[in-house]
């Protein structure tokens, strides 16, 4: 509790200081918000998941271990009154092995200096050098006196969103990695352009190039729905040539009792009158249900095809409002940022063609 009010003074005076100080000499001051910041970072996040999925096994492994142990309790219990002095002390003496292997094994992953722990500092440690250098850069090109971590142990009560820096410590840890990875002498010009560009500028630009990639990633998956909406009225339509062409071979297997009167006028035995009844039965009853599953079939196979179809007029009515939405942004965007800096042609034609 003592500590919380020191520190809690402490900030307080510290933040009384800097009021007075700007108010004074004109002092700037900004934060940053280092969670926000990682959460933003794909390579971090990649790491990340990628650790988890070694915790989920460490999990289990304990898990297993555990269950050993119980099992091992569980017989020495019920074999207690069957052993002797020695072999009880003996299976004791295993289960404490285990129990105690058990520890060292969930401390070495999750204890204070784990893997766990450690593993989590070095993913940490290289997305925490960039912000370093970002925030380093970023306050000698702007001039800020003081940069604060919201996220850190700081008891910050208030802070105004002008003065969050994180979206362009993002910003530059993002073209970093791209300068970083640039292969061509034209990736690596853009780069330097967009380097060039106020914060404003930059931001509209990102904006841009997010709506692009949203809507070509809308209209390849109308074309993946479409693929799918062709290849189910294919399927549909082969289906009822089986069922029309299974039907067709059971015709003429299976022809009228009165294809086979006439004859070579040789003598034949005839059935007495109750086989006679008993095979037209089976006969009747064969039919009938083959013909009762080839309609079921058959009206599923049309099923599918009209509800096929209505999904394919629904994405044609989409892909037409789409369109008209798109233009209308364009014209939109044209006339409102006239003084953002333009994409590249290639870019932009390539993306804003048709299906």
């Amino acid at each position: 509790m003592r500590n919380k009010l020191f520190l809690l003074s402490m900030t307080l005076l510290l933040t009384s200081f800097l009021v007075e100080a700007q108010s004074q000499r004109g002092v700037r001051i900004g934060y940053i918000d280092m969670e926000y910041i990682l959460e933003s970072v794909p390579e971090y996040q990649e790491s990340l998941l990628q650790l988890e999925g070694k915790v989920q096994r460490w999990r289990k492994d304990i898990e297993n271990q555990q269950k050993e142990i119980d099992q091992m309790k569980l017989n020495f219990s019920n074999e207690k009154v069957l052993l002797t002095k020695e072999l009880i002390e003996e299976r004791e003496e295993d289960i404490k092995i285990k129990e105690d292997a058990l520890f060292k094994y969930q401390q070495d992953r999750f204890g204070p200096n784990g893997d766990l722990m450690i593993q989590k500092r070095q993913l940490v440690q290289p997305v925490q050098d960039q912000v370093f250098n970002a925030v380093q850069e970023i306050a000698g090109n702007k001039q800020y006196d003081f940069i604060f971590d919201k996220s850190a142990d700081v008891v910050m009560l208030y802070a105004a969103q002008r003065n969050d820096i994180s979206d362009q410590v993002i910003r530059m840890i993002v073209r970093s990695a791209k300068r970083t990875q640039a292969e061509s002498k034209q990736d690596k010009k853009d780069i330097e352009t967009r380097d060039g560009l106020s914060d404003e500028q930059d931001k509209v630009l990102n904006e841009r190039e997010q709506a692009i990639e949203s809507k070509k990633n809308e209209r390849e998956a109308l074309l993946e729905e479409r693929r799918k909406v062709r290849d189910s009225i294919r399927a549909a339509k082969q289906a009822e040539f089986e069922l029309r062409r299974q039907r067709i071979l059971e015709e003429r297997n299976n022809p009228n009792s009165g294809s086979n009167e006439g004859g070579d006028g040789k003598s034949q035995n005839i059935p007495n009158e109750g086989e006679t009844g008993n095979k037209s039965g089976v006969g009747e009853g064969e039919t009938k249900t083959t013909r009762e599953a080839i309609i079921i079939e058959r009206k599923r196979v049309q099923d599918s095809i009209k509800n096929a179809k209505k999904i394919e007029l629904e994405l044609k009515r989409t892909k037409i409002i789409e369109e008209r939405q798109r233009k209308q942004d364009s014209i939109r965007g044209t006339r409102q940022n006239n003084t953002a800096p333009p994409i590249n042609a290639g870019e932009g034609d390539n993306n804003e063609g048709g299906i």
